[in-house]
């Protein structure tokens, strides 16, 4: 724990049933227990929620990810109302995966924007802080009129690739999007940065058009901050290993693995998937290349800084 262990008076770190495991994890580098709280389903599908401690005067930490079924962000909003109507001096939701976050723009005639809805409701049931981890767009910290402190896995991710001492490095982007992104990346590793040029027909369908970058005979490392169906980092595995590449290996933030992800991953010529654990992944949703990274010490520094009311900024580094 290191530091990390913070008096439990005045302190209360609640978790939903969307990611129990990391709330476990973050409670352990923290040095205290999980609040005691009730969640079930009523008959007809209902949740219910009840905190079974007295959190009267406390400062509350929710942790609950956002990723499907639905149901984890109405019982997220549910902590948040019995915490605050359980009188709690302040509420930080912490939110290891932004679900909707996609949803940010009106890009299309008659569509929600899905993001700035969920924003709005997690303010509305009365939440006085966000914590999160790699929002897809950066400027969603704007749909929120609390504060927002926007945490990076990045730090966590590239001590991993450290670690394998790779030679003559060169971090991809797997589209303009994320280049950015990439180019962090490959600050950190020493790595060049190679970007693909990828045009998308419809949605969660993509094809390779270019890549922008030499990658002949070097170790790739393709970065994102998501992998959903894993139809672009599978193409754009294929594609770099056909311009000679001599490995690929492919990380993101958030594991969503949908549809068909995980056949097009075991399918693919990647050496390792790297990905953290913001969104619980159950045992047959893994696979042998599949290496789970936890975010659980950089979600307690950040609880940790903002309960003694310290800056949260040198997490950014």
């Amino acid at each position: 724990m290191d530091g990390l262990a913070v008096p439990s008076h005045g302190f209360k770190l609640l978790s939903g049933t969307g990611n129990r495991p990391l709330a476990e994890e973050i409670a352990k580098q923290l040095g205290i227990g999980l609040c005691k709280l009730t969640c079930n389903r009523f008959a007809d599908g209902e949740i219910f929620v009840r905190i079974d401690e007295n959190v009267r005067g406390n400062d509350v930490f929710i942790v609950q990810s956002t990723n499907p079924p639905s149901e984890n962000i109405m019982e997220m909003l549910l902590l948040i109302d019995a915490a605050k109507r359980a009188s709690a001096a302040r509420v930080t939701v912490v939110m290891p995966y932004y679900g909707y976050a996609r949803q940010d723009r009106k890009d299309q005639p008659r569509v929600a924007i899905g993001a700035k809805l969920l924003a709005n409701m997690i303010t509305g049931a009365g939440a006085d802080r966000v914590l999160g981890i790699d929002f897809h767009q950066h400027q969603l910290q704007g749909f929120f009129d609390i504060p927002v402190d926007h945490l990076y896995a990045m730090p966590v991710l590239t001590q991993h690739f450290k670690k394998k001492q790779l030679k003559d490095t060169v971090v991809v982007a797997p589209d303009v999007g994320s280049a950015k992104m990439a180019r962090g990346f490959a600050k950190r590793l020493d790595a060049s940065l190679a970007i693909i040029d990828k045009r998308r027909p419809r949605a969660n369908v993509s094809e390779v058009v270019n890549v922008v970058g030499e990658v002949e005979g070097r170790d790739c490392i393709l970065a994102d901050d998501m992998i959903d169906t894993a139809g672009t980092i599978a193409e754009a595995a294929h594609a770099l290993m056909r311009l000679g590449a001599n490995s690929v290996y492919a990380c993101a933030t958030h594991a969503l693995f949908s549809g068909p992800a995980i056949q097009r991953l075991k399918d693919s010529p990647i050496v390792e998937v790297a990905v953290t654990d913001t969104i619980l992944l159950p045992p047959e949703r893994q696979f042998d290349r599949l290496t789970i990274l936890s975010v659980g010490e950089l979600l307690s520094k950040a609880i940790r800084y903002t309960h003694a009311e310290q800056s949260v900024s040198s997490l950014f580094e």
